[in-house]
């Protein structure tokens, strides 16, 4: 029986997968194993969290995505978790990025992932090369952090010049249990959560479609960011697509995937598919592919 490990390594998330012979037998999740997140020591709780579901026996190959892993230092801490804890397994650790083409079945073509964070990734002919993932503080700009964000910072700009708030920040000020736009300052500060402020995304699109312009605005910003994430991937591997959009703004959001789609249509890139499968899929396809398990051991 050939037995393997796939695991989606998001800033909010774990994803894992247990496959048997071909045939995804179990699935677990647990909070962020990231390590340049979280730290190796609550990196390591989330990985034993998700064994203690899946189990640790019998698991021949492991292959781990994983944001945060872009510099071989990063990739070595967690292969060493994950080498510690199966022993007897081949570990693979790639960036989150290139799940998502090995889930679509797409060889060569481009990854633009917007969910809690934003990067695009691609691969031509053996090349590949990445746009965006520099994270929250530097970045990120079209993920769900960044537009609720966006958000904060529009409605304090309206408490500094005295303006009264405009529909998108009193929905803001009541998403967040408070009195007054005053208070947000504060309140984002207490509360730096990259998960809890993705999560308030949701209301800027619904705002959006119901025709408010601030949230009209953000989103077609956001669309903006990511499809010049994809262009600038495209560029410099001379690759027309497919593009494949993946991350829980862009899957769930038909909103922002049009908008995308229409500026990605416009500078050249017209071939654009959502993903419509778990991106962890596509970890356990690689850590299956025996061709591709020259860095594992």
């Amino acid at each position: 029986m050939t037995t393997v490990l796939g695991l989606d390594i998001g800033g909010s998330k774990t994803h894992a997968a247990r496959s048997e012979n071909g045939v995804v037998v179990a699935e677990a999740l647990a909070g962020s194993a990231n390590v340049t997140s979280v730290g190796p020591a609550e990196a390591g709780r989330q990985l034993d969290i998700i064994l203690e579901q899946l189990g640790n026996k019998d698991i021949q190959s492991v292959c781990a995505g994983a944001a945060g892993v872009d510099s071989p230092a990063g990739a070595a801490r967690l292969r060493e978790l994950l080498a510690s804890r199966l022993p007897g397994a081949r570990i693979r650790v790639v960036h989150d990025s290139e799940l998502i083409l090995a889930a679509a079945g797409v060889e060569d073509g481009i990854a633009l992932i917007a969910g809690t964070g934003s990067v695009a990734w691609g691969r031509r002919a053996g090349r590949h090369a990445r746009a965006g993932g520099w994270g929250y503080a530097l970045g990120d700009e079209g993920s769900g952090y960044w537009v609720a964000r966006e958000a904060v910072r529009r409605t304090l700009r309206r408490v500094d010049t005295g303006s009264q708030a405009d529909r998108l920040g009193r929905q803001l000020v009541a998403e967040c249990e408070l009195r007054c736009p005053d208070e947000l300052l504060d309140h984002f500060y207490a509360h730096p959560e990259r998960r809890y402020w993705a999560g308030r995304a949701r209301m800027v699109f619904e705002l959006a479609e119901a025709g408010d312009r601030a949230s009209s605005e953000i989103v077609e910003a956001a669309a903006t960011a990511l499809a010049d994430l994809a262009v600038a991937v495209s560029e410099k591997l001379d690759l027309p697509g497919p593009t494949v959009l993946a991350g829980g703004l862009a899957v769930h959001q038909p909103l922002l995937q049009n908008a995308v789609r229409n500026h990605l249509d416009r500078r050249g890139l017209d071939d654009v598919r959502v993903l419509d499968i778990d991106p962890v899929r596509g970890a356990v396809t690689l850590a299956r592919s025996e061709p591709n398990l020259g860095d594992l051991r």
